[in-house]
């Protein structure tokens, strides 16, 4: 269901990004905040108005004059003679505060080319362009500023053509026809993704509507027969064709995912990523699309919560409706009764009548003084407001019923026993691996031979305690031991040093020689370095 799914791949992204890099991502968005936020606005505008016609770069009076068009067909356009058009596209390069980057919604260079005239060249001749964050930052403003509640819909007619662009996804990947593969891939995942913000969007308007009924009852009963038809032909589409859907990407996966992913990274024109790199991102892009149709336990595939989230809004509707329609029939809504409270309260005789009408409309008691200790009442000023102090924790028992908890009695001792074996038999193992490594680096010994995996984390262990034990003695290194239940190590300084070869590389000991012998000194066999 796409209102419960988890974030996008964009806010994924975004949660890498520490609080600096963060900060400086909404300082972006600044000019906002300023009193003359909408002239700011319209200088953006201006700016993605010469962008669309390919001026990329442009001056302050090529901004003056697309501000003039646009106050032709718009009258909110300030005049340009009445801003400061270069301080205010110095603000938004940054210029105001150059110690930080990421606030540039604009990148200002100097162009000498424009200066016709020696003292036009003296001048500034700076040019602007967006910068890539700070174009995403204007269009995420013009898309709050623009977006309506009547846009809000169901995607009911895509499932068909889902299930058209599987089938011929299928067949180009057994014809490896490359360049079919993208376009049917890319196409799926743009639709998949309108969905999912089509059916998000969607709810959480239906919720807004929900939540207005009081004020505009009208609203409701004009679009309820509208809304009902809708959400229930798209829940009839899709419970029509989820099966269908879920053998479509049965049928890809059986042309041979990992073919079609190695052919889509080779098409795949973006030059800046790797073809690994493409091909991991396809592969996600895969998964996602999968895991819209096809269940993998235990999580349902998002078709089936996006069909149980259908039904629920439905029956809200419907809820909706019955309550919408007995107000009106009895003329008691919630609107209703609290003008009938107002003036009651406003009818009052004198100030706690109406204190105690409000107590008894709203359940409102006396309050119950809590006292409780900080843990650390140093860190606290005694200068302190309520409002800016700490808070102290307030057992559920004492805040409901002004009892404080009791102590209980004590808890029964739980042996998990359960767990405890699996634990008990995992560490007889290891410790059983180790003293076979043990026993093969004696017969063996460590060197001109390569270890494997076990003997060498025997030895390495060894040497780290070896090396703590060491103690210098008048400016010189004294042998040092690490032993175990079977072997010892030894280092001993040595001016030709000692290597070791593992099946993870080459091990070197400069100015030491290594030495392994019996923990129980029955044997021992000094190593060749």
């Amino acid at each position: 269901m796409a209102e419960r799914e988890g974030p996008s791949d964009t806010a994924l992204s975004s949660f890498d990004l520490d609080s600096l890099a963060v900060g400086d991502r909404l300082r972006l968005f600044n000019f906002t905040q300023r009193d003359d936020s909408t002239a700011y606005l319209w200088v953006l505008r201006t700016m993605n108005v010469l962008r669309a016609v390919h001026q990329v770069q442009v001056h302050t009076a090529d901004v003056a004059r697309a501000l003039t068009e646009l106050g032709e067909a718009h009258a909110d356009v300030p005049a340009p003679g009445d801003l400061n058009l270069r301080n205010m596209l110095d603000v938004l390069s940054g210029e105001q505060d150059r110690g930080r980057e990421g606030g540039k919604v604009l990148h200002r260079v100097e162009d000498a080319s424009r200066a016709g005239t020696l003292a036009a060249y003296r001048n500034r001749q700076s040019v602007y362009q967006f910068t890539e964050i700070g174009y995403r930052a204007y269009t995420a403003v013009e898309a709050v500023i623009g977006a309506r509640v009547e846009d809000a819909n169901l995607s009911r007619l895509v499932f068909a053509d889902i299930l058209a662009d599987l089938t011929a996804l299928a067949a180009a990947n057994r014809s490896a026809d490359r360049e079919e593969i993208y376009r049917k891939l890319s196409r799926l995942d743009a639709v998949l993704e309108d969905m999912t913000q089509r059916s998000a969007r969607f709810y959480l308007t239906l919720n807004d509507v929900a939540r207005t009924t009081d004020i505009s009852p009208e609203t409701f009963l004009r679009h309820k027969h509208t809304l009902l038809a809708h959400m229930s032909d798209f829940s009839a589409e899709l419970e029509r064709y989820t099966p269908r859907l879920v053998d479509a990407v049965r049928e890809v996966e059986d042309s041979g995912v990992e073919t079609m992913l190695d052919r889509v990274a080779d098409v795949d024109g973006r030059p800046m990523m790797s073809v690994a790199a493409r091909r991991e991102d396809w592969r996600r892009r895969w998964t996602g699309l999968r895991q819209w149709f096809v269940a993998e336990y235990p999580v349902e595939p998002k078709a089936v919560q996006l069909q149980s989230a259908t039904r629920d809004a439905i029956s809200g509707v419907i809820a909706l409706l019955r309550q919408v329609t007995e107000s009106r029939r009895t003329g008691v809504s919630r609107t209703t009764q609290l003008r009938h409270l107002a003036a009651w309260v406003a009818g009052a005789p004198d100030q706690q009548a109406a204190n105690a009408l409000m107590a008894a409309a709203f359940d409102l008691r006396s309050v119950r003084h809590l006292a409780g200790a900080h843990d650390d009442d140093d860190q606290i000023s005694s200068r302190s407001t309520w409002w800016d102090a700490p808070g102290v924790e307030i057992s559920v028992s004492l805040f409901k019923h002004g009892k404080r908890p009791a102590p209980g009695g004590p808890q029964p001792v739980r042996t998990s026993r359960g767990t405890r074996a699996p634990l008990r038999q995992k560490h007889l193992q290891s410790r059983a691996a180790e003293r076979a490594a043990a026993s093969g680096l004696l017969e063996h010994g460590a060197h001109d031979r390569i270890l494997d995996e076990a003997e060498t984390r025997a030895v390495l262990k060894l040497l780290t305690r070896a090396l703590e034990s060491r103690t210098v003695v008048a400016g010189r290194l004294h042998p040092s031991t690490g032993a175990s239940d079977v072997m010892m190590l030894r280092l001993i300084p040595d001016q030709r040093g000692s290597r070791l070869r593992t099946v993870n590389g080459t091990l070197h000991l400069p100015g030491f020689h290594l030495e392994i012998t019996s923990a129980r000194r029955s044997t021992r066999t000094r190593e060749p370095s």
